[in-house]
């Protein structure tokens, strides 16, 4: 088992620890409803300092980042981020992650850096992965053990942080980026993401630096009753919003087009890992899709459960669920034939001897106001 810098401080606060990706991580503090509605209407802070990250740095970093991953990170000017995916010869996922575009401070001259950000599940199968392809004037290094992360995520996120930090962070654009002082810390990367859909930031920082972070930002935010965030609320936060979940939503059997991920999979940039896999299968048109729904009924879709028509003939299968705490109903995503993907399909989904009738929905299931 790890531990996240912050473990002593989820106990002493009573949270709900479970194992999750190798770490003792919190499920919740007050409730996973409650912990929900903090992030959907005010401000809380996750723990995410399970996540993995490496540098990719040299004279081609760039050409190694763009044959290992879908999206086109020459688009990415110093500063930005990007949602992308690391798809497999066979057009799967092997992950799904989010690449930064450093300053050429964290190169040497004529070189460009970049960081990549990967699930915690997956840390050694990515790296693995990217090193296998390394056929380029490129060094990896890997921070994860190093380097903390928080996810400060709400409405209210920008106002619980201002006063630790001079950087104006109502001016860093969404999926931007900057480094500075922050909470009498040096060097710390402060990101306009998140994996909520309420807004926010998370902040990178070295591992010895996380806790008295982690204090200055619930000092900071007290007055507007800032609040920790344990995975549950992170996982209905995600769902409500139709972001994918490795391992659930996509994996090595899942490409990127069926997952709804095209917008992340440039095939114009040239050609990368599974391109041509990925190229064909679009021109062909995939068989399955990703879709979001809604169920009619008080039980909740469970990953795996079977989905399928009127008849009783099986289309699809759940690959995530939970009872929506803003929509106040059973949610959930799966995969389904392309006749039943359209919204407002009405598919069937079996939970044992009871079939549940859901409705096919747009993403994000849940529309923020």
């Amino acid at each position: 088992m790890k531990f996240t810098p912050l473990n002593d401080k989820h106990i002493a606060l009573g949270a709900k620890m479970v194992e999750f990706a190798g770490y003792n991580m919190p499920v919740s503090y007050a409730g996973i409803t409650e912990e929900h509605h903090t992030v959907r209407k005010n401000v809380g802070v996750f723990d995410v300092s399970h996540m993995g990250e490496f540098i990719v740095r040299g004279k081609q970093a760039l050409d190694l980042v763009q044959k290992v991953t879908s999206n086109d990170a020459s688009k990415l000017a110093i500063g930005q981020a990007q949602y992308s995916c690391l798809p497999n010869e066979d057009g799967g996922i092997v992950d799904d992650l989010l690449v930064y575009r450093l300053s050429e401070e964290m190169a040497a001259e004529g070189e460009q850096a970049f960081m990549l950000v990967v699930n915690a599940s997956n840390m050694e199968k990515d790296w693995a992965w990217i090193s296998k392809h390394n056929h380029f004037d490129t060094r990896m290094i890997n921070i994860s053990d190093e380097t903390g992360l928080l996810a400060v995520q709400g409405p209210n996120a920008g106002k619980a942080l201002q006063s630790l930090t001079d950087i104006p962070l109502d001016s860093i654009e969404y999926y931007h980026f900057t480094k500075g002082r922050f909470a009498g810390i040096d060097n710390v990367l402060i990101s306009a993401t998140g994996y909520t859909g309420a807004g926010g930031f998370e902040l990178y920082a070295e591992v010895k630096h996380i806790p008295a972070l982690w204090d200055a930002i619930f000092e900071a935010g007290k007055p507007l009753g800032i609040k920790p965030i344990g995975l549950g609320a992170r996982d209905t936060l995600r769902l409500e919003m139709g972001f994918c979940l490795y391992g659930n939503d996509i994996n090595d059997t899942t490409s990127p087009l069926e997952a709804g991920l095209g917008w992340i999979t440039k095939l114009k940039k040239g050609t990368f890992v599974g391109s041509n896999w990925i190229g064909k299968q679009k021109e062909e048109g995939v068989s399955r899709k990703l879709v979001g729904f809604v169920v009619n009924d008080r039980r909740v879709p469970r990953h795996d459960y079977p989905i399928e028509d009127a008849e009783g003939n099986v289309i699809g299968v759940v690959t995530s669920g939970t009872q929506s705490p803003s929509l106040e109903k059973p949610i959930g995503m799966g995969y389904v034939t392309m006749p039943f993907s359209k919204p407002d399909s009405r598919i069937m989904v079996v939970a044992g001897n009871k079939r549940l009738e859901a409705i096919v929905v747009p993403l994000p299931i849940y529309k923020v106001e």
